[in-house]
C-alpha cells in the first residue's frame, strides 16, 4: 500500500489534476457493476481531515479489506465533482449533502451520497478581538462565497446574536437576506479556501473546518464560536456518479470509514474539531 499511498499528490491546479486522474484511472468511468474491484479506487478528497482520514484507512484498513485505494488532494470545491462526473475519478470526500444538491442543481450533474462521514463545525475566527460581542461598528466580516456555506456562515452569526436573517432565508442565504445588521458589519465574500489567509485583512472570518484545520487553527479553542454538531445537517459524505454507489469498492470504502477504528482515529487526532457522523 505504500505504493499507493506515494501517489498521493497535491494539485495545484484543475488541469494538472485532471491529467493525473486520466493517468490513474482508466476504466474508473464503468457502472458499479462491472467496475473491477482489483483496480484501485481513485477518490478526490480536500487535504484536511478528508484525505488524512482516507490515508488511515489506507494504511491500516484497507489491505485487510482487500481494497486499493488512490487518493488525490485538491484545495478547491468543484474539481472533485467534476472529476467524478466527467469518470476520471471514482468517489469523493470534501463536500456536504446541501453544497451537493446546490451543485448538482447548477451544473447539471448527477453526483449522490453514499454516506455521511463526519462533521466539522464552522467557526467565527478573528486576530483582533476575543468575542463577537467586541465587534466594533463597521467592522468587516469575512464569509465563504459559495451558496450553502455563505448561508451557512450566517446562520452561525445570527444563532449568536451578530445579525438576523429575513424570515424564510435558509441554507442558500446570501448577504441579501440580512434583515438586522446593528453593529453595521461590512461582509467581504471570499472563496472558503482563502478565509484563513484574510484574517489578517478583515476583523473576522467564518472559516470551514478543514481550512482551519489546514490554517493550524485549532476549532476547539480558536474559534469565538462555533456550529453545534447536534441536529447539523452538514456532515461531509462519500459521494460518486449515481448508479455507482454499489461498485463493491465503494461498499468496502464505506464500510471502512464508518468502522470502531475511523471513529477512534478521528476522536483522537481531531479532538472535537472533527466529529464523527456515524
Amino acid at each position: 500500500m505504500r505504493n499507493v499511498l506515494k501517489t498521493t499528490a497535491l494539485t495545484a491546479t484543475a488541469a494538472g489534476l485532471a491529467l493525473s486522474l486520466a493517468a490513474c484511472s482508466s476504466g474508473s468511468s464503468d457502472s458499479g457493476a462491472s467496475a473491477d474491484p482489483n483496480k484501485p479506487l481513485v477518490v478526490v478528497a480536500s487535504p484536511t481531515p478528508h484525505a488524512q482520514i482516507l490515508k488511515f484507512v489506507q494504511d491500516n484498513l484497507a489491505a485487510g479489506a482487500g481494497l486499493k485505494l488512490d487518493v488525490k488532494e485538491v484545495t478547491d470545491y468543484v474539481t472533485p465533482n467534476t472529476s467524478v462526473q466527467d469518470g476520471s475519478a471514482d468517489a469523493n470526500y470534501f463536500q456536504h449533502q446541501p453544497y451537493l444538491d446546490d451543485f448538482n442543481k447548477k451544473n447539471g450533474t448527477n453526483i449522490v451520497s453514499v454516506e455521511a462521514v463526519h462533521l466539522e463545525p464552522l467557526g467565527v475566527y478573528s486576530k483582533k478581538v476575543k468575542s463577537v460581542g467586541e465587534l466594533k461598528d463597521g467592522a468587516q466580516v469575512a464569509v465563504p462565497n459559495d451558496a450553502t456555506n455563505e448561508g451557512r456562515a450566517l446562520k452561525l452569526l445570527a444563532d449568536n446574536g451578530v445579525i438576523t436573517l429575513k424570515d424564510g432565508a435558509g441554507t442558500t442565504a446570501t448577504v441579501q437576506d440580512v434583515a438586522g445588521n446593528p453593529k453595521n458589519l461590512k461582509f467581504k465574500e471570499l472563496e472558503a479556501a482563502q478565509l484563513p489567509r484574510a484574517l489578517d485583512d478583515v476583523d473576522a472570518a467564518v472559516i470551514n473546518g478543514n481550512y482551519a484545520l489546514g490554517a493550524d487553527l485549532k476549532p476547539a479553542t480558536d474559534a469565538l464560536v462555533l456550529e453545534k454538531a447536534e441536529g447539523n445537517p452538514y456532515a461531509n459524505i462519500l459521494a460518486v456518479k449515481k448508479g455507482h454507489e454499489n461498485d463493491p469498492r465503494v461498499q468496502k470504502l464505506a464500510q471502512l470509514l464508518h468502522s470502531d477504528e475511523v471513529k477512534k482515529y478521528i476522536d483522537d487526532n481531531f479532538q472535537g474539531a472533527v466529529v464523527p457522523a456515524f
